[in-house]
């Protein structure tokens, strides 16, 4: 029986930047990873955005993390080469969305973010193409090279001497009085782990079904809400990110960027039974129309399928939207495990100080 300090399951963005910090701190760690690399689940088919924290609730752990997490990436990115922009990002509203938009502004001001509100004709003078009555200005908002951001804390981490193990599934767990004995691919249980910090992201729920013994009414259901991307082609329209106002189970379909300039759309929110990576030509339908309320110009023909992710959500269709949850011995009384779960969106922008935040936990 091989025993190590602690095993982080999930080789995503959230599960490389735990390592790192648990690593930094002296803990011997392993990551273990089902797939055949790192995040190549929604760390790596989301946005990319860097998130200013605008739409969460006051005093929410994606509110408090989000906005303290920002910074920390931008430095972050600064400090290791990263390649990452805060190029600004625009919520735009018609005459009818006029009141949501000014509580999304009220929101953001007890947030701590900084917004400017524009009228439709400040708008079209940065964005001619953009029809709006009016829009929010996130000056703090920007997009980062996620794959170069993972790599980054992976090298950190094992260079504080944690190990990553890819095609690493864990399939059994089981709780001792100081410990939790893991097995991986089906095999017995080989290791044992004074921690163990689930953060497989969409799988959380599942993952944890897997500890023997662990109580049922502290493992939420998983739901799959599938979003699609579309590519424009041809030049990108706008030099900041463009949203429209939030909508159930997302943040509407969008315009960002990739660092190279070019624009894509998504993602859409499509309720699924299952993960499913593959686009649907047929939903450009949707998409055009929903782009066509901020950039009539949008022609025909201008999209083409890009990529899909599936949100890590505990909630489901016309349900309230969930807090991220961060449940430690104290919520759930077994000791030596941390689950972490509906980690979607702003997962990505805060990514260090959640991390920082899960290990504060466990000590």
């Amino acid at each position: 029986m091989d025993r190590i300090d602690a095993v982080v399951v999930g080789a995503g963005v959230i599960g490389l930047a735990i390592a790192r910090e648990l690593a930094a701190r002296g803990h011997e760690t392993l990551i273990l990873e089902a797939a055949g690399g790192i995040g190549e689940g929604a760390s790596s088919r989301n946005s990319e955005v860097i998130h200013g924290g605008l739409y969460y609730p006051p005093g929410s752990l994606k509110a408090r993390l989000c906005v303290g997490g920002r910074e920390r990436l931008y430095e972050f990115c600064r400090e290791r080469g990263i390649a990452h922009r805060r190029c600004g990002k625009l919520i735009v509203a018609d005459d009818p969305q006029l009141p949501a938009l000014k509580r999304l502004a009220a929101n953001a001001r007890t947030n701590g973010v900084e917004t400017e509100w524009l009228e439709g004709a400040q708008v079209r003078a940065l964005e001619p193409g953009l029809v709006c009555a009016a829009a929010l200005h996130s000056p703090e908002s920007g997009i980062v090279d996620s794959h170069a951001l993972m790599l980054a804390l992976l090298a950190d981490a094992e260079s504080h001497g944690a190990t990553l193990s890819c095609r690493s599934a864990v399939t059994r767990m089981v709780l001792e009085e100081d410990a939790v004995l893991i097995g991986v691919n089906g095999a017995a249980p080989a290791l044992r782990a004074r921690l163990m910090i689930n953060s497989a992201g969409v799988q959380a729920p599942a993952v944890a079904r897997l500890i023997e013994g662990f109580p049922a009414q502290h493992i939420p259901r998983a739901y799959f809400a599938k979003g699609s991307y579309f590519s424009l082609r041809g030049r990108a329209p706008f030099r900041r990110l463009i949203y429209p106002l939030p909508e159930g189970g997302g943040l509407g379909i969008h315009l960002t960027l990739d660092l190279s300039g070019r624009a894509r759309f998504g993602p859409d929110v499509e309720w699924v039974d299952a993960c499913d990576f593959q686009v649907d030509a047929a939903r450009s339908s949707t998409f055009y129309a929903a782009i066509r309320r901020y950039w009539p110009a949008l022609a025909d023909g201008a999209l083409e399928p890009a990529y899909a992710g599936v949100r890590a959500k505990i909630y489901g269709p016309r349900q309230a939207a969930a807090d991220f949850r961060i449940d430690d011995t104290a919520r759930h009384g077994v000791s030596g495990v941390l689950n972490l779960f509906g980690i979607e969106s702003p997962g990505l922008t805060a990514s260090l100080a959640l991390a920082s935040e899960a290990v504060s936990r466990i000590g």
